[in-house]
């Protein structure tokens, strides 16, 4: 029954999202997993064997966030154990703040504009320009589709809420301590790794997706080519798969503080995204969504 969990958890995101009164009430389950591992890593990443340090807090983290989700699914059953999964999808959020950078956009107020770029991506945008903007947004539609929406369903459609709860546990970790600089580059080296293992196959299940609700082999054409020159060894596959879908190019030079890094671009021969590309890159999203729920509900009542 793991693929009708996962798309009831997936049917509540849409529908309700996680209320912001509920929110600023009592937080998100991601918060308090955040809480956990910034408790842990301001304890023990100091002296020596920070790697090994690291690999305890990520051991330990997973543990918290699975643990309790094994008895909570074996004691109260498949219905909590659904709605339990719900707030561990984020695809109703991940809609909500790219159409807040669409609006701006749309208005022309890039004030507003890098702003709610700014909430959804880690690259310095306060000089950005509407092409920049529109390009950020684009990477990071893509990005967060596998991460924060196909990865965590694949999980609960494998193993249930324990393997959505250690998914998210793990994605958590690799956003706060996986970073490749002085502070983390030893403590979050495996949960960086683990990380990579975790979305291997939903960031190329995404690709596919993507290409699908496209329907232009051009999509899948260009993820094949161009995903692996990206930084990332899974990123590139829906970022790549994206920009051949909308026939635009992603990823490039982008500024990180005061430096800035010279990615190369995937789909380079394709111009620069416009507005426009942006409002049907989320429609575009929304078409992957269908299909991912449409092969759920296949598999729930196969």
């Amino acid at each position: 029954m793991t693929p009708a969990l996962a798309l009831i958890a997936l049917l509540l995101d849409v529908i309700f999202g996680w209320p912001d009164r509920w929110y600023r009430r009592i937080g998100h389950p991601v918060t308090w997993l955040g809480r956990l591992i910034g408790a842990l890593e301001q304890r023990l990443n100091r002296g020596q064997a920070r790697r090994l340090k690291g690999i305890a807090t990520t051991l330990i983290a997973i543990a918290a966030a699975a643990l309790p989700a094994i008895l909570l699914q074996d004691l109260l059953g498949f219905w909590v154990a659904a709605i339990l999964a719900w707030p561990l999808v984020a695809a109703r959020s991940l809609h909500d703040h790219l159409r807040a950078v669409l609006h701006p956009l749309q208005h022309g107020d890039l004030t507003a504009a890098r702003h709610a770029t700014a909430m959804i991506v880690g690259r310095d945008v306060t000089q950005a320009d509407q092409a920049a903007l529109t390009r950020a947004s684009l990477e990071s539609l893509a990005e967060n589709a596998s991460d924060g929406v196909i990865a965590p369903l694949f999980w609960a459609m494998v193993a249930g809420l324990p393997g959505i709860a250690a998914y998210k546990a793990i994605n958590t970790l690799d956003s706060m301590i996986g970073h490749k600089n002085a502070r983390y580059h030893q403590f979050g080296w495996f949960a960086a790794r683990l990380d990579d293992v975790a979305n291997w196959l939903p960031a190329r299940l995404t690709a596919l997706l993507l290409a699908l609700a496209s329907g232009s082999p051009r999509s899948w054409r260009i993820a094949r080519r161009d995903a692996r020159a990206h930084r990332s060894p899974n990123a590139g596959w829906p970022e790549a798969a994206m920009a051949g879908a909308l026939n635009v190019r992603l990823s490039g030079p982008r500024a990180y503080g005061d430096r800035t890094s010279a990615e190369p671009w995937l789909n380079e021969a394709a111009p620069d995204p416009q507005v426009a590309d942006l409002d049907r890159g989320i429609g575009l999203y929304r078409r992957a969504l269908m299909i991912a729920a449409a092969l759920l509900l296949t598999a729930a009542i196969a």
